[in-house]
């Protein structure tokens, strides 16, 4: 395995593709900082939905000043409620301003990082920093269902998280502001067709042979 002083993964997907684990695998492996973009928009729902603030904005701006990356990360943020919320704010061109503000200063921080959400290598990291490497995930829609029902500890039935990923997918492909689209050069994943063990090995051969 290669050392690499300076390392910038890209990683897009639908919702429950596996992007979020792949990340986590070759973020281990290669030992660099993991950023996920969508736990920043779920941590933004879980704000607004407790404290339903009058102005959202002015409102976010201050908890988004006031707390760290590695506390957000310790929240439970994976409720149905909060995916359903976090689609729809993902699509106010202010709120991912913030959002993206507070991922550029971290990713400003560090050369060896891999960030994943679904505008990543189209936006995030399109330049200055531009990626080394992009992927795109993809898993057919009913591994997806079951694996994400998994995930919440069959809290709802399975044809509701059937119906609520199509419905998220979609918003995130159709939204106006940085919609979720897979760049002429990222490297397809089929997580369904896939191992753990068979995605970070496909994972790692890419990153084996940059220049």
């Amino acid at each position: 395995m290669r050392k690499f002083k300076k390392l910038i993964i890209a990683c897009d997907g639908e919702s429950a593709s596996g992007k979020s684990t792949a990340a986590k695998l070759i973020s281990k492996k290669y030992k660099l900082l993991l950023i996920n973009s969508g736990l920043l928009y779920r941590y933004a729902s879980k704000e607004i939905i407790n404290y339903k603030p009058k102005n959202s904005i002015s409102f976010l701006k201050k908890k988004f000043k006031n707390i760290s990356y590695k506390k957000i990360v310790k929240f439970n943020l994976h409720s149905e409620q909060i995916s359903n919320h976090a689609a729809i704010i993902a699509k106010n061109k202010n709120i991912r301003k913030i959002i993206n503000n507070f991922q550029s200063t971290l990713i400003k921080k560090n050369k060896k990082i891999c960030v994943e959400g679904r505008d990543i290598a189209s936006k995030i990291l399109a330049k200055n920093p531009k990626y080394d490497l992009a992927f795109y995930f993809k898993c057919n829609i009913k591994v997806a269902s079951y694996r994400r029902w998994l995930d919440i500890n069959k809290k709802v039935s399975l044809q509701n998280v059937r119906k609520s990923l199509i419905k998220r997918t979609l918003m995130d492909k159709k939204r106006k502001n940085s919609p979720l689209i897979k760049v002429k050069d990222a490297i397809l994943i089929r997580t369904d067709k896939l191992t753990k063990k068979q995605v970070l090995s496909k994972m790692s051969e890419h990153i084996e042979r940059l220049n």
